[in-house]
């Protein structure tokens, strides 16, 4: 499963995350605030953390993917949840040729989430395009940014076909990077909060990073960008639970790479899962947490270089919201570091699963105290 942009990652400029931050600050505001009132009176509680990170990472991708249409994102978010369940469901079941044309309950669910998604993301992006042809300032979300990059590049090379994309490649981009966004953010603050619960020092030496950093104020963009801890430790979690445990890449050319051929039309596929787990690329600790690996940067952390590490591809077809992804991220651990400490529950099951990206099967039960 690819979840990786197929247009130019240079239509979203890194540093337009900067004018996003507020938008992540709110809604891990809100998801911090939900968790203080769950306290009970001796400052501690016990909760499965996943479904709020979902609905935290779903609601900062409406707000920064859709803006003003946010109510709408948040119904695009819901959609596509159920729907990668319901793929994931088809996925399992036994093969028979022809079975998806039969009006079974769930291929007829699955229509009906196709048809309101794409009535959904059609009618937001016409409303968009009418208020551009108009001249009306855009707003400052990522759907913005794509169609107005593609805008110019159309009008820049008016004289050629089949320049720029249609309604239909916006809408099929919107679906990818609000899934991409939502379910590789949730899945890394996941199982970054799981791994900091069993390793209390590394969650005591990220906490004291941004207290130094932020103290007790709300963390902001310049500020999440010196977090070299945090960053380690994100970069850790990503190489032990990479949220998309495979990348297919279809060969459009004839190609030889060393002694390999390949013909045009063959798929190849990049096992992120076990390359990052690789003994002999990342040494006799390579099923073990240790961000220290990545205290030189990503480049010295192994002994096959930077190529070795790919939790968001590589290279032209590389996810353009790595960035993007990695600032929320930091976001919402520094809100949550300054406010909990938490350890794992005697509850918590470890058990991930792959459903499209890598999930925890039981939930993540953790106990949280209150600071």
């Amino acid at each position: 499963m690819i979840l990786c942009s197929e247009f130019s990652p240079s239509i979203i400029i890194p540093s337009r995350n900067m004018h996003m931050v507020p938008a992540f600050q709110l809604s891990c505001s809100d998801m911090v605030n939900k968790w203080e009132k769950k306290l009970s009176k001796d400052g501690s509680c016990e909760l499965d953390i996943w479904p709020d990170l979902e609905n935290l990472t779903g609601d900062a991708i409406s707000r920064t993917a859709f803006g003003s249409s946010y109510e709408e994102g948040r119904r695009i978010f819901q959609l596509q949840k159920e729907q990668a369940h319901l793929a994931v469901k088809v996925f399992r079941s036994v093969y028979i040729p022809g079975w998806r044309f039969v009006p079974t309950k769930t291929n007829k669910r699955i229509r009906q989430i196709r048809n309101e998604l794409h009535a959904l993301l059609k009618g937001i992006i016409e409303r968009r395009e009418k208020a551009m042809m108009v001249g009306e300032t855009a707003n400052d979300d990522l759907l913005s940014l794509l169609m107005e990059s593609n805008f110019r590049e159309m009008q820049e090379h008016d004289e050629r076909k089949n320049v720029g994309m249609s309604v239909d490649d916006v809408i099929d981009e919107c679906k990818l990077f609000y899934f991409a966004g939502q379910e590789t953010t949730s899945d890394l603050l996941l199982w970054t909060m799981v791994l900091l619960s069993k390793h209390s020092n590394w969650q005591a030496r990220a906490r004291e990073e941004i207290l130094q950093v932020f103290g007790n104020k709300k963390p902001d963009g310049n500020g999440l960008n010196h977090l070299k801890i945090v960053t380690m430790i994100f970069h850790e979690v990503l190489r032990l639970y990479p949220p998309v445990s495979m990348l297919i890449r279809t060969v459009f050319a004839d190609s030889q790479v060393g002694r390999w051929y390949f013909p045009v039309g063959s798929h190849i596929a990049l096992p992120i899962l076990l390359i990052h787990h690789d003994h002999e690329i990342w040494g006799e600790d390579a099923k073990e947490f240790n961000p220290e690996r990545f205290s030189e940067g990503v480049s010295k952390a192994t002994k096959g270089g930077q190529f070795a590490f790919f939790p968001f591809g590589y290279g032209p077809r590389a996810c353009i919201g790595q960035n993007f992804a990695m600032m929320e991220a930091k976001m919402a651990l520094a809100m949550i570091l300054q406010r909990f400490s938490f350890e794992l529950s005697p509850s918590y099951a470890h058990a991930p699963f792959n459903v499209i990206t890598v999930q925890p099967q039981y939930g993540a039960h953790l106990i949280l105290h209150g600071l």
